[in-house]
């Protein structure tokens, strides 16, 4: 890979500059309870029993006791799910101890007030729960499991309980189109703190969806992300995260006086660590080799960091070498691309374009006020089909 100018010591630039680690993306288990249909991830099903495949816990702390050199501030703890990590306890007393800042992502289900309380004791943690519908039926079809829905609003109560205004995310897909609204209602009655929208992406077990009519096209997407920043946002008392990138978002949205705020993606300030000890760009490392840098039990995080050929690439390249619709547009900076691992994963390339940026482009729905003036009047051609 072609590197960042080397500096006198001939290290490369972005090594020596010592950029902070700021957040470790923890995927503590490698199974799930629920089998849902869109999973990007892609765990193992365990059912009702605890995750067969699991971090251990003292390479946890390890691992921890390491990135606070290197500028540590915050923890994420996701999965599969991580309420079924024998040790989440012992992980949440580390993450207080060491005065870390605490995400946690869950489907709610094992959210027992005991957890809920340990997760609260973490300072202000931010937690986000999935919850697909206000109606039973549709979120049980999404999560493949008979009475999940009830357990994981009981799982979001016990939450508001103990303190914690979580934020609901919910996946869109074309059975949810016309309940999305009623969601938020949910969300507000419940005491969540917003709730944000995720596109299905055509990853793993997403694409098996995208390929059977599962999921909106782009036409409703970009149709659907104008409702939500305008009259949807415009209704709740709570925050409404829509699923537009940011060349499609309006400017008041982001900076304005009800703005929410578009920040620089995190990708170059954060890591992943897979269920088995891996350093991986994220959890989609499971299913993409290429996305693994090396395993703790072996690799010394701050070399990791500092000199792996495939992070200092990126970190060299983002956004300029972006591609397609990506590479023009005047937003790279603050998205850089939307995700680098799913466009990875998609095209085996880190320059790919965000397929939802590159599909809208070859409809012809792409804001020709969002593009640099010499990529406003080239036709596009979708890569993906």
């Amino acid at each position: 890979m072609k590197r960042c100018k080397e500096s006198e010591s001939g290290r490369p630039l972005a090594a020596e500059s010592g950029r902070p680690l700021v957040a470790l993306y923890f995927y503590i288990t490698g199974g799930c309870n629920l089998n849902c249909r869109h999973c990007w991830i892609d765990p193992e099903y365990t059912g009702e029993t605890r995750a067969s495949a699991q971090l251990d816990s003292g390479l946890f702390k390890r691992i921890v006791d390491q990135a606070l050199g290197l500028g540590l501030e915050g923890v994420k703890l996701t999965g599969g799910e991580p309420l079924l990590h024998d040790d989440m306890s012992l992980f949440l007393e580390t993450i207080r101890l060491k005065k870390l800042d605490l995400t946690v992502e869950t489907n709610g289900v094992l959210l027992t007030p005991q957890m809920s309380q340990q997760i609260a004791a973490c300072g202000s943690p931010d937690v986000s729960v999935s919850l697909d519908s206000a109606d039973e039926a549709t979120h049980e079809w999404m999560r493949r499991k008979r009475g999940c829905f009830r357990k994981t609003i009981t799982g979001i109560d016990n939450l508001v309980k103990a303190g914690i205004s979580p934020q609901i995310i919910v996946s869109v897909f074309r059975r949810n189109r016309h309940q999305l609204e009623d969601v938020v209602r949910l969300a507000e009655d419940l005491g969540a703190s917003s709730v944000k929208f995720n596109v299905t992406q055509p990853v793993a077990r997403g694409k098996s969806m995208h390929e059977a009519g599962e999921t909106l096209d782009i036409e409703e997407l970009v149709e659907l992300g104008k409702w939500m920043e305008g009259e949807l946002a415009e209704s709740s008392s709570i925050r409404i995260i829509s699923h537009n990138p940011p060349a499609f978002r309006p400017m008041g949205r982001m900076w304005g006086l009800r703005g929410d705020g578009c920040s620089e993606c995190g990708i170059l300030n954060i890591l992943g660590v897979l269920h088995d000890g891996s350093y991986a760009l994220c959890g989609i490392g499971r299913t993409t080799p290429g996305l693994v840098f090396g395993n703790a039990a072996e690799d010394e995080l701050a070399r990791v960091w500092n000199e792996n050929p495939f992070l200092e690439e990126l970190r060299c390249g983002l956004p300029d070498r972006l591609e397609g619709v990506c590479g023009r547009c005047l937003m790279k900076h603050l998205c850089l691309g939307s995700c680098i691992a799913q466009n990875y994963y998609l095209a085996e390339s880190l320059w790919a374009p965000f397929w939802y940026c590159e599909r809208a482009a070859a409809a012809g729905l792409f804001p020709a006020t969002r593009r640099t003036p010499s990529g406003r009047n080239r036709p596009e051609t979708g890569r993906m089909t």
